[in-house]
């Protein structure tokens, strides 16, 4: 299940995902340096307007096109300074290959993409994981965070 799931903070402390069971969780692949990260903006307005409901959860990944070089300090310094990002961000990992991150296995068998693809397209993929941890939606690195608002509004 969703919530056993080892994930390492930003920081380098390891938790696990349990700590936001009851919460809707928007599960996002991020880099510093791509034609998404303006989304940060957006994935930092959902969980400001949804704080009570949602928690935005923040995975690093320097797998497309090495769009996130830094080192975890420098990526917890980029969000804050960048984007006042207080959604949790983690320590980098890889969404695709065969050090795939086991969040991201589950996440990726439970929801495929575009034409039944598994495997991540991008940075800034989507996930949406209900209250109970059930994979709800897959959003391409193209949906903009602020249309995903419609689908929390059913949700919350």
């Amino acid at each position: 299940m969703i919530y056993d799931t080892q994930v390492t903070t930003i920081d380098g402390q390891v938790i696990t995902l349990e700590r936001f069971r009851g919460k809707l969780l928007l599960v996002v692949n991020v880099a510093s340096q791509c034609g998404f990260t303006p989304q940060y903006r957006g994935l930092e307005a959902l969980y400001r307007s949804h704080k009570d409901d949602l928690v935005v959860l923040g995975f690093p990944c320097n797998q497309f096109g090495g769009q996130e070089p830094g080192t975890a300090r420098e990526i917890r310094e980029f969000c804050g300074l960048h984007y006042d990002v207080t959604f949790p961000v983690f320590a980098k990992i890889d969404v695709n290959g065969p050090g795939t991150h086991p969040l991201y296995r589950y996440l990726k068998s439970a929801k495929k993409g575009f034409l039944g693809r598994e495997a991540i397209a991008w940075n800034f993929t989507k996930f949406l994981v209900g209250r109970n941890g059930e994979v709800l939606r897959r959003y391409s690195p193209r949906r903009d965070p602020g249309d995903i608002e419609r689908d929390l509004k059913t949700l919350v």
